[in-house]
């Protein structure tokens, strides 16, 4: 076992267990307890958990992860409509890779009505949902399968990733921030979310409201590799959401508002490729909206209701 696989093993066995002793974890990991002091000792440096007496216990404000039965009915319906505008960015023939995630699994069940593409993924539900697709390519990657998740991770899935480019890549994660970008609370897991950034000439990350302003473990997709974001429009009383949003949009990520309706219209919003500075209007797509990334945009005119649309947003 990886000296990384070993200690994220072990991060896992204390978040479960909230404490665990030094003779459990090599007696787990397999090695000896001279060998789990020093992986302790190292997650200790970096802050991930504490050491005690004989043992390892986790450190305050980082919490369990949940699992996929807990994640998949978190936000569904937001979900759904992040990867309905998500799949309409994806064209026949493109070749793509897709992460491990709830919200990807949602996208992949869109992307098998596309012809002619190629889905790379270390995701075994992914790959379930694009297995009977026709004229849909879907490429594995190898590795370690964690079972939390069911996604392959590990060295094997990294060095499978070598030498891979496409066109773009859509990620999830465990939270998200200006500051530091997509992160997750498995160090198995980001190790193959940056292995996927790689290979991608755009990276679009797939989050909902909820994660927004959470910040957790380890670091996958920096604010500024990030190409594009779509998520959900945050609730009105959700200030933190609101002004995640509007980091981001500062820092040139463009963010797409899904399922977001202008005023008065019928279902039509905005969304589109990063608007030049000079330009006063986005190009329009069906059900989604642009918050934009550029200087301040003039007063809204009578019946000008994207614009208006747009300001309404900054301003929160």
């Amino acid at each position: 076992m990886f000296a990384a696989e070993r200690r994220q093993l072990i991060l896992e066995m204390v978040r479960a267990n909230g404490a665990v002793s030094l003779r459990e974890l090599a007696r787990v990991v397999q090695t000896s307890e001279v060998t789990v002091r020093r992986d302790v000792r190292a997650l200790e440096a970096e802050g991930l958990l504490d050491r005690r007496h004989g043992g390892a216990v986790l450190p305050g404000g980082f919490t369990r992860e949940s699992g996929f039965p807990q994640k998949s009915h978190l936000a569904t319906a937001e979900k759904t409509a992040i990867a309905d505008v998500a799949a309409s960015l994806v064209e026949e023939g493109e070749a793509v890779v897709v992460g491990a995630g709830t919200t990807t699994q949602e996208l992949a069940r869109r992307l098998a009505r596309v012809p002619g593409l190629t889905v790379v993924t270390n995701s075994l539900l992914v790959a379930q949902a694009l297995a009977h697709a026709n004229r849909v390519e879907v490429v594995m990657t190898g590795g370690t399968l964690r079972g939390s998740n069911y996604a392959l991770v590990g060295s094997g899935a990294e060095q499978s990733l070598q030498g891979l480019r496409v066109s773009r890549a859509f990620l999830s994660g465990s939270g998200l921030t200006a500051e530091r970008g997509l992160s997750t609370s498995n160090m198995l897991s980001a190790s193959v979310d940056r292995a996927l950034v790689q290979a991608a000439a755009e990276v679009v990350v797939l989050a909902d409201h909820t994660k927004l302003g959470t910040d957790t473990m380890f670091q996958t997709v920096p604010t500024d590799v990030m190409t594009r974001l779509v998520t959900d429009e945050p609730p009105p009383h959700d200030d933190r959401a609101a002004t995640e949003l509007q980091a981001l949009a500062d820092q040139g990520v463009q963010i797409t508002i899904a399922g977001a309706v202008a005023p008065g219209g019928a279902g039509e919003g905005m969304a589109g490729r990063r608007p030049r500075r000079e330009s006063p209007l986005p190009v329009q797509r069906r059900g989604a909206h642009q918050l934009r990334s550029t200087a301040p945009l003039p007063d809204p005119q009578p019946g000008d209701r994207d614009r208006a649309r747009v300001a309404d947003l900054r301003r929160r």
